[in-house]
């Protein structure tokens, strides 16, 4: 499948044909078209390549076009349905050629997942205001301006929306505060727009992820901006990507509003709703005999 460059969105068909699916092609998501942001790497590309793999058609998104292409050619030669569009998701017109890129590929969209994002490594007292947004942006606009631009082909559908966010929502983490700040915002988002769009039939989901096993390379920016490593986290507490993206597959299908996953990330809710001030206390505590967790 080529590496679609469209100059404009098109208006949706009426109707809109489900796009073939590969001879063979089973699984829960057949006949289905996914956009998945932030798919060149990481639990983005599991996420996607599960969605292939059970029957979707893919449209994979980053903004480093090397390794988007290196995983395009992946998908390609594992026979999976897949198209790529390189769009920084905080750029709506970007964001509208990375719709148009699913239309022109497939003739239609079912899912988007808005995966896309950027952490930190950094106190607020310490950080510059330009990183600050820039956290806050990747997580909040990178998640407002596809959907916007998806809006009329999920109504038209009647598909499925699910915003990445993290435990960090759940309750809030020293060194993480635009990191914290943007994933509760788009937990509030979605539950707006469950109750604003309720007469569409689209699905407004979030998935609070805790902690995974990231590529090598991953990294997150400092108070200046310069990207560093995350912080350490006990391989015992981690999941695999793979694991990661099956709850995620399984949220969709399920159509679920809120998904916690890890045992940690449902403590931390149960804690903060009957248990605030414990909560609190234990991360004070945590924060002066654990520094390296969060720094």
């Amino acid at each position: 499948m080529p590496d679609f460059q469209p100059t404009a969105m098109a208006a949706p068909a009426q109707p809109m044909a489900i796009w073939p699916p590969l001879t063979g092609a089973s699984g829960g998501f057949g006949g289905k078209v996914a956009i998945v942001t932030g798919s060149e790497s990481g639990i983005g590309r599991e996420t996607a390549r599960q969605l292939a793999q059970q029957g979707a058609a893919v449209v994979l998104n980053g903004r480093n076009a090397e390794r988007l292409e290196t995983t395009r050619q992946e998908f390609e030669a594992a026979g999976l349905p897949v198209a790529s569009c390189v769009a920084d998701v905080t750029d709506y017109a970007a964001c509208e050629l990375l719709i148009a890129t699913a239309i022109q590929a497939f003739g239609r969209l079912d899912i988007l997942i808005t995966n896309a994002s950027i952490s930190q490594r950094a106190y607020f007292a310490d950080m510059q205001p330009e990183v600050f947004r820039q956290v806050l942006d990747s997580n909040v606009y990178g998640s407002v301006y596809p959907l916007k631009a998806a809006l009329p082909y999920l109504t038209q559908t009647r598909g499925s929306v699910t915003f990445i966010s993290s435990i960090s929502a759940l309750n809030g983490m020293p060194s993480g505060s635009a990191y914290c700040a943007g994933k509760a915002a788009v937990s509030n988002l979605a539950h707006t727009l469950r109750l604003e769009l309720a007469h569409t039939g689209i699905h407004f989901g979030v998935v609070h992820i805790g902690f995974t096993q990231n590529d090598p390379e991953k990294r997150v920016l400092d108070a200046a901006g310069q990207p560093v490593p995350i912080a350490h986290r006990p391989p015992r507490w981690q999941k695999s990507q793979a694991e990661v993206a099956a709850i995620i597959l399984s949220h969709i299908r399920r159509r679920r509003q809120r998904t916690v996953i890890s045992a940690l990330g449902r403590l931390i809710v149960l804690v903060h709703t009957w248990l605030p001030r414990l909560g609190d206390w234990i991360v004070l505590k945590t924060t002066q005999r654990l520094r390296h967790f969060y720094e």
